[in-house]
């Protein structure tokens, strides 16, 4: 089995975007409904095929670049230890993503999911501001083309995280994602996504991240790991 990343997914110009790559990953994973955790070697390049096979140690799947490891997939977490981050009003959403850093300073401007350079319909045009406490919160208003993809939850459930950490003075890169995926919106859905700064120890950062339906719903929820570039 194959999978290819295209260009249009990308994170950073010439790797694609941690966590659609995670959910693409993912979703190969015989671990029935429960979390998945993904941990990314190396950046996932675009436009190549890339080999899925069961992991060495026989547990989880492998992604594959030739003989180069770019990401495991293997059981995640119990349910229990990933945290739904608190939301905020519906009224409060469009003024608090007003205040997204990425918009004067983003290392990764055309991210298929944050990235202001990106246009409607291309890419998913999430733009996380910070509450205040420690939260970010922004819309996310589903296209027909991404509505009903897990992927495209877990991609979703990625920068919203990383944007709880000055990531515009201290770029970072998606290191792992445990996460669990619920339900898909629908085409037209507005949902709400959370992130919350757990933690930060030398180069690694740690997040929370929620996906709300429009009715309040949970559509994911997940814990990653950031690494800081040299």
């Amino acid at each position: 089995m194959t999978l290819t990343v295209q260009s249009r997914f990308r994170g950073p110009t010439t790797s694609g975007n941690g966590g659609y790559v995670a959910g693409l990953l993912a979703a190969t994973f015989p671990g029935g409904e429960g979390p998945v955790t993904v941990t990314l070697r190396t950046p996932p390049p675009l436009e190549t095929p890339l080999s899925v096979a069961p992991s060495p140690e026989g547990e989880g799947v492998s992604l594959l670049h030739g003989p180069t490891l770019v990401a495991v997939a293997a059981g995640g977490a119990p349910e229990g230890d990933l945290v739904a981050v608190e939301p905020v009003a519906a009224s409060e959403v469009a003024a608090i993503s007003a205040r997204y850093p990425g918009f004067s300073a983003h290392p990764f401007p055309e991210c298929f999911v944050c990235g202001p350079d990106r246009s409607p319909g291309d890419g998913l045009r999430l733009f996380p501001g910070r509450v205040g406490d420690g939260r970010t919160a922004c819309a996310w208003s589903v296209g027909a083309d991404v509505a009903g993809a897990p992927e495209f939850v877990w991609a979703a459930l990625d920068c919203p995280g990383g944007w709880a950490a000055p990531i515009e003075g201290r770029p970072m890169v998606l290191g792992r994602i445990t996460a669990l995926v619920s339900d898909v919106p629908l085409p037209g859905e507005t949902c709400l996504v959370m992130g919350a700064l757990v933690g930060t120890e030398g180069r690694k950062t740690w997040t929370d991240s929620t996906v709300y339906g429009s009715d309040g719903r949970v559509l994911g929820q997940a814990r990653s790991t950031w690494i800081a570039l040299p």
